[in-house]
Formats: structure tokens, sequence, C-alpha cells
């Protein structure tokens, strides 16, 4: 990866180098020239979640593709799976999606599809990051008539709405289900809604109204204190909350207990199982995921691979070994069946199926996996040398995982898009898990912080 592109595109504070109109211009510039085909105006969809920044951001990229003689069709506020499904059923060359998922409204990110749906290659994005810092691309500029013109296209949400429920079994019926959805003030709160509506479920929404201030503001995917609280007032089968751009999804089952990425995953690879729908018996999740998940699966006779963490990397892993299904614990699950990348409404689509189809509540799902008890810490640090390359924390490590043994394991690995370092342990009781991981997390400040 280069200076610009990080684990999942350009991400940075809003107004600040590099989430300024300056870069987001450049970038509109240099996709245009990256991904043109010869003899052909390069096509380029945009769309954004409800930051207060994407104004700025989606007018400067709209007219650095201009600039550069490309045509960008315009779709508003759409989730990121929204925007990736909209670019490959338009046949466009690219779809650049504003977002930053589920950080808070004063960051952005600037995040680059293919014209096939799926994320660029790590070439295709170092060719555009060299064209960006190149300074050549003024000089590429075509002359004034071949300059491009931009198209706002109105019915985009109509169209993914289509496709969402598409993905839901035309045998099922939502009819008359109680269904809660936390939009977080973000991307999905038009189109989540409409999509569950249209199946007949009875939806209660919240936090559905962004002011370009309160994305993912104790609410979403996150913070599910006022979703299981909903849940429970309202009797509801289930609740949903999604993150800002709705990649992702964490539910909340009808007691107000919340569900893991890694649960949702299981529970919808045994539907896939049970219909000889799961190829090569394979679940893709990443080196986060619970140590139950891996348990779970050696339970039901499903291969396990953990990838490196970050949805581009389970992408690739899920094609490289021919399975359909793989996920994150944080809640970003690939039905590659369906969709090219991780849609937190295409998986509440799936989750409800699995509840239907087995007619059981999803408290009772939920026990297809035993969750081990996990502390996470993230420690702010200033630099990122090689954890391996830190005597104290490989010390550190190796000692706890000898007295955890089997019945744990230790994770200590860097944040891609942040200064940060995380330290997870999963360990056979909240009290041990949670006495380890701030042992570790003082080596890492004393060490590296």
């Amino acid at each position: 990866m280069g200076t610009l592109f990080g684990t999942d595109g350009i991400r940075g504070e809003a107004n600040r180098y590099p989430m300024d109109a300056m870069t987001a211009f450049s970038l509109g510039q240099a996709v245009t020239r990256v991904l043109s085909k010869s003899q052909h105006t390069t096509r380029v969809v945009i769309g954004k979640d409800t930051r207060i920044s994407g104004y700025m951001l989606e007018s400067a990229l709209e007219a650095g593709i201009t600039s550069m003689g490309g045509v960008p069709y315009l779709v508003g506020v759409l989730p990121t799976p929204g925007i990736a499904f909209i670019t490959e059923s338009m046949r466009a060359d690219a779809g650049v999606v504003i977002s930053a998922s589920h950080n808070p409204y004063q960051d952005n990110g600037l995040k680059v599809f293919s014209g096939s749906g799926f994320k660029l290659s790590d070439e295709q994005e170092a060719a555009i990051e060299a064209l960006m810092l190149g300074g050549e691309l003024p000089g590429m500029v075509p002359a004034p008539h071949d300059m491009g013109r931009a198209y706002r296209l109105e019915d985009a949400a109509g169209r993914y709405i289509v496709f969402l429920k598409n993905t839901f079994p035309r045998s099922l019926s939502m009819e008359g289900m109680k269904i809660v959805l936390d939009a977080a003030n973000g991307a999905s709160y038009k189109v989540a809604p409409a999509a569950f509506q249209e199946l007949g479920a009875d939806v209660t929404v919240i936090h559905d109204e962004p002011n370009g201030l309160n994305i993912n503001d104790d609410c979403g995917s996150q913070h599910t204190d006022d979703l299981k609280r909903a849940v429970l007032e309202r009797g509801a089968a289930i609740g949903l909350a999604f993150d800002g751009d709705a990649d992702r999804l964490i539910a909340v089952d009808e007691k107000g207990r919340e569900i893991t990425g890694d649960q949702i995953l299981i529970i919808c690879a045994k539907m896939l199982k049970d219909e000889d729908r799961l190829a090569n018996d394979l679940v893709v999740s990443t080196i986060m995921s619970n140590l139950g998940l891996r348990i779970a699966c050696k339970r039901y006779g499903f291969q396990n691979h953990a990838s490196k963490v970050g949805d581009r990397y389970v992408l690739e892993d899920m094609q490289r070994l021919g399975a359909v299904i793989g996920g994150e614990e944080s809640g970003h699950m690939i039905f590659l069946e369906h969709h090219t990348t991780g849609d937190g409404i295409l998986t509440a689509m799936q989750l409800l199926a699995a509840m239907l189809k087995s007619g059981k509540p999803l408290s009772e799902l939920a026990t297809l996996m035993d969750v081990f008890p996990q502390k996470l810490i993230n420690v702010d640090v200033k630099s990122k040398p090689p954890i391996e390359s830190v005597p104290a924390i490989v010390e550190a490590v190796s000692q706890v995982e000898a007295e955890l043994g089997d019945e744990g394991r230790v994770l200590v690995r860097y944040s891609g898009t942040q200064n940060m370092c995380r330290v997870m342990v999963e360990g056979p009781s909240a009290d041990v898990t949670e006495r380890y991981a701030e042992q570790l997390a003082d080596v890492v400040r004393t060490s590296i912080g």
C-alpha cells in the first residue's frame, strides 16, 4: 500500500489533508484516467453517506472526473454496497464511495470500486496513487470541448431496494414480523426501512434522522443499547443495527441480547450447509474471529479459513478458495452468490431467512456457537514498528499464550486506518481474559505508546 491508500481506501479528518477537496479532485482525475478503456468515456458512479463533509468531497470528485473528460453519475446518499451494486449493474467503469463507515462524523473516506463491483486491486490503487502524487495530472486534461458532463441518478435507491428484496427467498414471508432497525443516522436511513416494509415486515426505525453530524453517534452497530431497549419495548423478533455506510450488521435477539458477526456467520453458513449450498463446505473468517467460531465450524463439518483483517482480504480468500460465505466478527458479511461486497441489509435478509426456515427464535439460533469471553483494548501508539521486532511485547505474548493453552488465544496487531495497536485476548472466563488483556496493553504502552 502506498501513502494515500490504507486498508479501506483513503481516510482522514474531513477538510484536512488527505481528506480535502484537492485530494478528492485529483482522485477523480486519476480514476478517470487509470480506469478508462480506450476510445471510451469513463463513467464513474459517486455515492456518499450522510456526513456533512460529503457535499464538499462529492463536488470535488465530480469536478475532477469532468475535468478529465469522464462522466460522473451522482446517486446521493446510498449504502456502500448499494453503490457497488449500481456501479456493476450500470456497467460503469468505477464507483467511488464517500464514507468513513463506522467512524464519527468528522472523519471521511474515499473508496473506489471497479466496474465489476469489486474493490480495486493493489496494482490499480498504486497506479491511481502514483498519478495523484506525481504532479502530471494537470498536463493530461483534454480540450474544453472534450470535458465531461455530470448526471444525477434519481432511481438508484429504488433499483438497490429491488436487488435486496430479490436476495430474500420468494417462498418465505416477513408478513407481520416485528423488526426494529437502527439506521445509525447513516446511509441506510431510507433504503433499509423501505426494503423490509415492502417484504411485509412490521418495522420500527430508530436513529433515522441524519443531520450531517450525528452519524454513528451513540447508535448503529457500535452502540446497540437503544436498539436493545426498543426491541424489548416493541416485543420485536429481532433488532438490526447497521453502521454509517451499512456494509455491516450487528443483530439483537428477541431477549435484547447482542448477536455478534461471528454468530451470524455460523447461523447463515448452517442454513447454506443444510441446503447443500455451502460451496466446498468452507467458511472464511478473519484472525479476529472468536475462538468459538472455529469450534463451531468443526462441530458442523465446515472448513474454516482465517484471513487477514479487512473485508478485501476476506473477499480475496473467498475467491481464491471457492467460498460463498465469509465475514468478520465486526459484522461485515459477504455472500458471494448475491453480491461482490459486504452488505449489512443483505446480511439481515439472509439472517431473517434462516430464522423463518428453522422456525426458531434468534436467541436459540445464536446458541449454534459458544462465544468465548473476549477483551479488546485499543492502545494509541506513536509509531508502528513490526510487533515481532519489539522483544518486550513478543515475550509478554508468549507468556500469556503458554498460560492460556487451548482455552484461549492472544492477538496483537495494528489498526489499518489509525495510529493504534489492538490487543485482543480470549479466555475461559471474563476475569482471566480482562487480566491478561490489561497486562499486555500495559506492555504495549510502555514499549511503543
